[in-house]
């Protein structure tokens, strides 16, 4: 049996173009259900979040072994990136801001070399993503929380080598 050929598709013309939204895509119901669902796995989510956390720590003392080898510092980033993602579905918006400062530092190539050059840059948004879990400080609006926030991005901006 042969198989067909690859076919070509417009998505202009495939796509859900066709599709009416005249009614809501959810019911009234399902962010009330989403909510109750995100709650009950709180204490989970903890876990989860402590686990992450972990993980960001196993990869920043390995980078720091390997002289901050360019593929250690990737692998900082993919758990920074994790962070990044679920900080504020785990509840902590905090967390996810921090770890974008840090994916934001590096995220480029330009980025990993002044990581290299300025590891403790590195280290202090590690130690607060760190003391943010530990402490529970969940958002910008903790006095805490805003100054590291503030200070650890104003110092990632300051290199330049932000993508965005």
């Amino acid at each position: 049996m042969t198989r067909p050929k690859a076919q070509f598709v417009d998505p202009r013309d495939a796509g859900l173009r066709g599709l009416s939204l005249s009614r809501p895509v959810f019911d009234d119901g399902a962010v009330v259900r989403a909510t109750q669902a995100l709650e009950t796995m709180g204490e989970s989510m903890e876990a989860w979040l402590d686990a992450d956390i972990s993980k960001l720590q196993t990869a920043r003392v390995g980078a720091e072994r390997a002289n901050w080898g360019a593929a250690e510092l990737g692998a900082l980033l993919v758990c920074a990136h994790d962070l990044k993602g679920m900080g504020t579905t785990y509840g902590f918006p905090l967390v996810s801001k921090l770890a974008s400062s840090l994916c934001q530092l590096l995220d480029t190539e330009a980025g990993k070399a002044a990581a290299k050059q300025h590891p403790s840059l590195v280290c202090a948004h590690v130690d607060a993503l760190r003391a943010a879990v530990r402490d529970r400080i969940r958002d910008e609006h903790h006095p805490t929380g805003h100054a590291l926030l503030r200070m650890l991005s104003a110092e990632v901006a300051k290199l330049g080598v932000a993508p965005f």
